[in-house]
C-alpha cells in the first residue's frame, strides 16, 4: 500500500492506495467524485479526462501514485457555487450533450484546448477532441459549444 496526497478541486486530500490503483478509481471510489467517468478502460474514449497540474490527463491510465503531490481538477471543481464555468454553461446553452456520459471529459478537454488556444477554429477543435468519443451525436453541437465556451472564457 502507498500513501498519496494531492489537492483535488482546491481541497487537500490523502489516502492509502494499492500501487496499481488508477487515478480515476481514487477519484470515484475514495473521494466520491463520480463526475469523472470510466468509459473504455483503454484510454480511447476520454470520459475520464481531468486536469493534473493544469493540463488534461486521462485518469484511467494514470496511477494515483503518479498524482501524488499534484493539483487535480475534476468537472465537479469547475463551477463556483451555483455559477457554472463558462464552458459548462456553453455546453448547456448549445445542446452540447445528449446522454451526458462523455460530457465531463469533453468539457475538461475543451478547457485545456482554450487555455492553449483562446480562439480555436472548428478544425482545431475537432483535432483536439480526437481522443474524446461521443456515441450519441455527430459532434456539431459539441464543437458549437466549445466555440461559445472559448468566446465566454475570453470575456
Amino acid at each position: 500500500m502507498a500513501n498519496v496526497s494531492m489537492t483535488i478541486n482546491g481541497k487537500q486530500v490523502s489516502g492509502e492506495v494499492e500501487s496499481r490503483t488508477l487515478l480515476v478509481e481514487f477519484l470515484r471510489e475514495q473521494q466520491r467524485l463520480t463526475g469523472t467517468h470510466v468509459g473504455c478502460d483503454t484510454s480511447q474514449c476520454g470520459a475520464c479526462v481531468v486536469h493534473v497540474n493544469g493540463d488534461s490527463a486521462k485518469s484511467c491510465t494514470m496511477l494515483a501514485v503518479q498524482a501524488d503531490g499534484a493539483d487535480v481538477t475534476t468537472v465537479e471543481g469547475l463551477a463556483k457555487g451555483e455559477d457554472l464555468h463558462p464552458m459548462q454553461a456553453a455546453f448547456r446553452e448549445n445542446h452540447g450533450l445528449q446522454c451526458g456520459f462523455c460530457t465531463p471529459g469533453m468539457i475538461m478537454s475543451a478547457i485545456d484546448l482554450v487555455q492553449h488556444n483562446a480562439d480555436p477554429s472548428e478544425t482545431e477543435i475537432r483535432e483536439w477532441l480526437e481522443g474524446n468519443i461521443c456515441r450519441c451525436t455527430g459532434y456539431h453541437n459539441i464543437v458549437k459549444s466549445i466555440k461559445a465556451g472559448a468566446e465566454a472564457m475570453r470575456g
